[in-house]
């Protein structure tokens, strides 16, 4: 009960700074900061932040899948978040490289994996556009994979890194997929040793603190 609590009051929190920020800057202006969305878009987005994080509640409390139902030492005492905000929310089309190149990804654990490093998305933050890049893991499908570290990493949130899901890559060469860091996430290592997690490349860092999504799980 005291989760749940806790993400209402984050929801109300974030959405009344967030109307705030629309009544006093106006919701066509630019406050350099991130992507500007309309008023009624960024309802939508805080809406789905608040459901995204409701559902991760549970799936680490009560699904058997769950790193803390699989491991018995890790014990869940609920997922610590930032406040929504919509600044980091961003659209971008996938850039593909003509010949994706063949990289390994070390685990947490020293072990190695075969990815293609595929293509990257533009965001644009502070005014400075930043490359957030993308992989394929060979035999997955078009499954897309992103993960980054930022200014952040090691103080507000975990040392590792963390990641964020996008859609599956679609047909559509001007597509535009939603890269929502509210929704970052730490990989399962950040709960239990039995889990090795992708570790994110020295190019996979971003400049800038994103302080969204995910923090520590042990601050």
């Amino acid at each position: 009960m005291l989760n749940v609590w806790k993400l209402m009051i984050e929801y109300y929190l974030g959405f009344g700074l967030l109307l705030f920020g629309f009544l006093v800057m106006g919701c066509g202006k630019n406050s350099g900061r991130g992507q500007e969305w309309s008023l009624q878009d960024s309802i939508r987005i805080v809406n789905e932040i608040v459901a995204h994080r409701q559902s991760a509640e549970s799936f680490f409390r009560d699904h058997p899948e769950s790193p803390f139902n699989q491991d018995t030492s890790a014990h869940f005492t609920g997922i610590l978040w930032f406040a929504p905000d919509i600044h980091f929310c961003f659209q971008s089309k996938l850039f593909r490289y003509s010949q994706p190149e063949r990289v390994t990804i070390l685990g947490t654990k020293g072990d190695e994996r075969t990815y293609l490093k595929y293509g990257y998305f533009t965001i644009n933050y502070g005014g400075d556009e930043y490359k957030l890049t993308v992989y394929k893991e060979i035999g997955a499908g078009n499954h897309l994979s992103v993960w980054f570290t930022d200014e952040t990493t090691g103080k507000e949130t975990y040392e590792v890194g963390r990641y964020v899901d996008v859609e599956a890559e679609h047909s559509d060469p001007d597509y535009l997929y939603t890269i929502d860091f509210n929704k970052a996430y730490n990989p399962y290592c950040a709960y239990s040793a039995r889990y090795s997690c992708a570790v994110p490349r020295r190019e996979d860092h971003l400049e800038f603190a994103v302080t969204a999504g995910e923090r520590k799980y042990h601050p």
